[in-house]
């Protein structure tokens, strides 16, 4: 967990005074619709509790949330990175981009290992690392 204040691109993330509270109230955020668990996304992104790899770590735990409520996932592979990282940007505000976004490239492959390993590599692509596989 961040022990700092932290921003990107003039945006201030969840001050570290109301971080553990924040982070308590997105645990209780309800979680049984798409649109519930994408405004929880949003909640997390905005809290960015750590340093580094928030971006990374958040989309598996979306993923992650996806896969256990709705047998879902998000098939990030098909993702255009500015597409995906101008929604975020906008979610803050409203969140309707981010939700199509997201809604149009939701796949059943849960279990399958080669939609979660081109995943992970597109993840890793919006951040700017580019791994070979």
């Amino acid at each position: 967990m961040r022990k700092v204040n932290i921003s990107k691109n003039n945006f201030m993330f969840a001050s570290l005074l109301f971080l553990d509270d924040n982070l308590k109230k997105i645990d209780k955020l309800p979680e049984n619709t798409f649109d519930e668990i994408i405004n929880k996304y949003v909640e997390m992104n905005i809290c960015h509790p750590f340093r580094e790899g928030n971006g990374r770590s958040t989309r598996i735990w979306l993923d992650l949330i996806l896969k256990k409520r709705l047998k879902l996932v998000v098939n990030w592979e098909f993702i255009d990175k500015y597409s995906y990282l101008s929604a975020m940007i906008r979610s803050t505000v409203n969140p309707a981009e981010l939700k199509e976004l997201l809604k149009k490239h939701l796949t059943d492959k849960i279990n399958d290992r080669k939609t979660f390993i081109k995943s992970i590599v597109k993840s890793y692509e919006y951040e700017g690392y580019y791994i070979k596989i």
